[in-house]
């Protein structure tokens, strides 16, 4: 199925917390206390209708014997189950929104749709095709099989292919290990040695973490069978030995980038 016709049921989180309209709001203040995922909870009556929501915003110097259906917000952005993931994203990115309750034609919820969620959607889909091209690369250029598995590796002992990174996607690629939304690292195994090929940034973000295994795919090429392996001279030339060989760009610091004052 092509990304375009991939549906928000196939993504959306079904198992979501929620509230009656009749719950007192001290009650749905100890409910979030104990942690939720939305900064808040969907209002749903005795048949699961989707009549509002409550955050933690709509709590604010309210007293905690006042009813939930008081305070909540009842104008919701709803999709459906069957629109795709691409165009619920546009509705994410264009609204602002963190999430959208998913609803089916008598507004009933059925789930929430994240983008976290649409973050996950386009990782599962486009990693097999980087690992796909990698392998095929591979095989051309050495007319060998190359196996792929998918395990995790130990990120101290990666070798790096690439000689910096960027610091403000550094930053990204922690935020989304610290969500898990990161997507595996693409590596190639060679006898003894493990090459990074696609994920720099998110190995570099890994090891700042204290993180000492993450999830990759792994195409392994025999010794055996292939004298020389491109990546092992690009990194022995660069004199790339482990990720303390890759420098961090920060370009926003460069010295040829000026910041304005503002005028006092």
């Amino acid at each position: 199925m092509a990304f375009d016709e991939v549906e928000v049921s196939e993504y959306m989180t079904t198992d979501v917390d929620t509230v009656s309209p009749g719950a007192w709001v001290t009650d749905v203040v100890d409910q979030l206390k104990s942690g939720s995922r939305y900064s808040g909870l969907p209002v749903v009556d005795a048949d699961g209708h989707l009549l509002g929501f409550v955050g933690a915003i709509d709590l604010l110097e309210v007293n905690g014997d006042e009813l939930v259906e008081e305070v909540m917000t009842r104008e919701l952005i709803v999709v459906r189950p069957e629109m795709t993931v691409k165009n619920a994203a546009r509705v994410i990115f264009r609204t602002g929104h963190q999430f959208l309750p998913v609803v089916d034609d008598e507004r009933r919820l059925l789930g929430i749709f994240s983008n976290g969620d649409a973050v996950r959607s386009q990782i599962e889909r486009t990693t097999p095709t980087k690992v796909q091209s990698t392998r095929e690369m591979l095989e051309r250029r050495y007319d060998t099989a190359v196996d792929v598995t998918e395990r995790e590796v130990a990120v101290s002992e990666l070798i790096p292919t690439q000689r910096e990174v960027y610091a403000d996607e550094l930053e990204g690629r922690t935020y989304e290990l610290e969500h898990d939304l990161a997507e595996p690292l693409i590596v190639v195994s060679y006898g003894s040695e493990t090459y990074l090929v696609d994920g720099h940034h998110r190995a570099l973000a890994a090891r700042s973490l204290g993180i000492d295994r993450a999830l990759a795919y792994v195409l392994s090429v025999s010794p055996d069978d292939v004298e020389e392996l491109g990546f092992a001279t690009v990194a022995r030339r660069g004199g790339l030995r482990s990720l303390e060989d890759v420098a961090v760009n920060d370009y926003v610091h460069h010295p040829l980038i000026e910041k304005t004052e503002p005028d006092l």
